[in-house]
């Protein structure tokens, strides 16, 4: 499979994920785009990789985290500015944006491991060697960052 190939059947779903992890489409967008030129430097580990998909992946979460490294400090920026948000077409769709904004309020940790595992569907063990962090410390992660998410979802309602 050759880059152009790998980009165009991949693209979408690191994209996803890289929303996920910013919680911003542009964010998302140039995150996406540097992890493929960083990729692309060095071609011949994907194609050697046993899974390119999971190499790719395990890119762009690094990436990810080294840019939350450079910044001085982390700024929550919520998806939609206040007072610009569109009406809700659906109860599901106002519930979906709320979800987005809930989860953009994790710190990059509990929203990385939040994101590995109900988005893509990763294990402990899997999302531990992705993070380089233990299982232990991925199951703490996890836990606090449902229990924040708990916290600040109204008494009685229940995202979808």
């Amino acid at each position: 499979m050759d880059a152009g190939d790998f980009a165009h059947e991949h693209g979408t779903p690191l994209l996803r994920l890289a929303l996920m992890l910013t919680g911003q489409v542009g964010e998302a967008e140039d995150l996406v785009q540097e992890t493929f030129a960083r990729l692309l430097r060095d071609w011949s580990a994907i194609e050697r990789a046993e899974s390119p998909r999971a190499y790719a992946r395990r890119a762009l979460v690094n990436t990810h985290l080294t840019r939350r490294r450079r910044a001085a400090r982390e700024v929550v920026v919520p998806l939609v500015p206040e007072g610009s948000a569109p009406e809700a077409s659906s109860a599901a769709g106002s519930d979906t944006d709320e979800a987005w904004a809930l989860l953009a309020t994790l710190p990059r940790r509990q929203r990385c491991v939040l994101a590995l595992r109900y988005y893509e569907g990763l294990d402990d063990a899997e999302i531990a060697s992705l993070l380089n962090i233990s299982a232990g410390a991925v199951r703490t992660h996890a836990s606090r960052g449902l229990a924040a998410l708990r916290e600040r979802v109204p008494a009685g309602r229940a995202l979808s």
